[in-house]
């Protein structure tokens, strides 16, 4: 009679169970050195990309607009993998708040800090190592937030409160020139009788070019105005004033010919001037809460 039993697993056949298995180091830090050199691949050609695509850049400074914080290195990967996020977090954070991440959902790479290191000259640097996020469009929040923003007179005090060079209003300016920093006066004046948006755009563009001057009398306007440009567009992304009106069909021909190195160089310029201002701007409806708060 013929036996059937090879048909059933006997107990001690069953496959080991991945905690079963033992760690493996070397395949563990093979994985990350491949998820890291993909990673900085991906920085290198999306850089690239801004440089040669107007539209693309434009992007990249709405990606860097919403995630100030982040690098440009970050920005750049987020503009790659989720050009629409607007808040990111691991899963373990999005766990914490108790949202959980939805079935399917693959996520994307940032870079954070990982441990220092010494270079072969001597050098301290701090090593950088992929982490996988996830958008709030990813997770199974159905809330989604909308942005509010102070009310135009008190968004345009902020942007003058604690300014880098005064500001005073004028009726010299030429015909066309709503705001203008003069870097020989080291201060800015501005068009009367303007509306919200127009001192907004206006102002915030001028504040980017004192920014940017060292004060050693080597600020020469023309090399700066498009990183100028930029960061007024940023600056009104992040406080609701009208974009439309803004073109960057000057990007390719300003980074022409950088490389990727460069091309970096020239967009942590607009996001390090954006931030100064901003960062600066956020001081006062800073205050202005927390007296409330104080009150109650």
């Amino acid at each position: 009679m013929s036996s059937f039993d090879d048909l059933f697993k006997q107990e001690n056949q069953k496959p080991a169970s991945l905690k079963d298995q033992p760690f493996d180091k070397e395949a563990w830090k093979q994985q990350k050195q491949e998820q890291r050199e993909m990673v900085y691949a991906m920085i290198d050609d999306t850089a690239k990309k801004v440089a040669e695509d107007s539209s693309l850049f434009q992007n990249f400074l709405d990606v860097q607009s919403c995630f100030n914080r982040y690098s440009v290195a970050n920005a750049l990967l987020i503009l790659a993998q989720k050009p629409d996020a607007t808040r990111i977090a691991d899963f373990d954070t999005w766990k914490q708040q108790g949202i959980f991440i939805r079935k399917k959902e693959s996520g994307f790479y940032i870079l954070e800090p990982g441990d220092e290191y010494r270079r072969e000259d001597g050098s301290v640097a701090i090593s950088y190592n992929p982490k996988k996020m996830f958008d709030i469009s990813q997770t199974g929040n159905r809330k989604r937030e909308t942005p509010s923003y102070p009310d135009d007179r008190t968004c345009i005090k902020a942007l003058m409160d604690y300014t880098a060079v005064p500001i005073r209003i004028s009726d010299e300016l030429p015909e066309g020139t709503n705001a203008f920093y003069s870097p020989e006066a080291r201060e800015i004046q501005i068009r009367r009788g303007m509306d919200a948006g127009d001192i907004y755009r206006a102002l915030s563009q001028e504040l980017a070019h004192a920014e940017m001057d060292t004060g050693d009398g080597s600020y020469r306007r023309g090399d700066y105005s498009f990183h100028a440009y930029c960061v007024s567009y940023m600056l009104c992304k992040q406080y609701g004033v009208d974009t439309a009106g803004y073109r960057f069909d000057r990007a390719p021909e300003m980074l022409e010919g950088m490389d990727t190195q460069k091309i970096r160089s020239e967009l942590s310029l607009i996001r390090e001037a954006a931030n100064e201002i901003s960062g600066r701007a956020n001081r006062m409806p800073a205050q202005q809460q927390k007296r409330q708060e104080t009150e109650r």
